[in-house]
């Protein structure tokens, strides 16, 4: 599939590795390998889960692209709120397999999943925009306010407060919490569980729930966009 996304299919879940460095930077062509995974997915019919390295889910976007100037920076936001609007109405189950820190981009993957799976450790899992000096764009402000509990939401988004797995736990980017020695049984579990769901159920209820939210990213991605006077 591709260097940067390994992707593994058995008995009916499509396992998407994050494989670019030591903190699974989102770059473009992370993107790119992401939506031709999640084309390969939808073609198996397949439940996804979404995993990283040991110790690290994400890191966010590239900075190297980030700080190459405005363009570039809105470019890959873009493409980058594209895919999580694709993975929150993405027609099977989609989780998250946690395996460490999920930090920025990486935090909203979590927040795109319909369920999220953390490892107990020193780990850290928030959306740190504001501390490195970037205002949160819209779309991020959107599914944040929708996904977080109202008591987190303020102090993700605004302070920039970092989670560790339990905090994560109880501000809404995780669903559950689990010893590593017990993480893939518990992504497993939950795999099968979600499996069992009927998928045309599954896929009708997920796109009138989060209907509001849809649209709110509609708004938002081009809202971010014309901030940069890009058409």
């Amino acid at each position: 599939m591709s260097d940067l996304i390994d992707y593994r299919l058995e008995e009916g879940v499509a396992t998407l590795t994050l494989n670019n460095g030591k903190v699974n930077a989102i770059s473009p062509a992370m993107i790119e390998a992401f939506n031709r995974a999640l084309d390969q997915a939808e073609q198996d019919r397949a439940l996804v889960v979404i995993a990283g390295q040991p110790g690290i889910l994400s890191g966010g976007y590239d900075l190297k692209v980030m700080t190459a100037g405005p363009l570039e920076a809105v470019e890959l936001v873009t493409a980058g709120s594209t895919l999580t609007r694709r993975l929150l109405s993405h027609p099977q189950p989609v989780i998250v397999a946690c395996s460490g820190h999920a930090v920025a981009k990486g935090a909203f993957l979590l927040l795109a999943a319909d369920y999220r799976i953390g490892v107990e450790g020193p780990f850290h899992i928030g959306l740190n925009e504001v501390m490195i000096g970037m205002t949160m764009h819209q779309a991020g402000i959107e599914l944040a306010r929708d996904r977080l509990r109202r008591s987190a939401f303020h102090r993700a988004v605004i302070c920039a407060e970092m989670f560790d797995p339990q905090g994560a736990l109880s501000a809404g980017f995780l669903d559950e919490v689990v010893p590593a020695q017990g993480f893939p049984e518990a992504v497993e579990r939950a795999a099968q569980r979600l499996k069992s769901l009927n998928p045309s159920a599954h896929r009708n209820t997920k796109l009138k729930v989060r209907q509001g939210l849809l649209s709110a990213l509609d708004a938002a991605i081009a809202e971010d966009r014309a901030q940069f006077k890009i058409a």
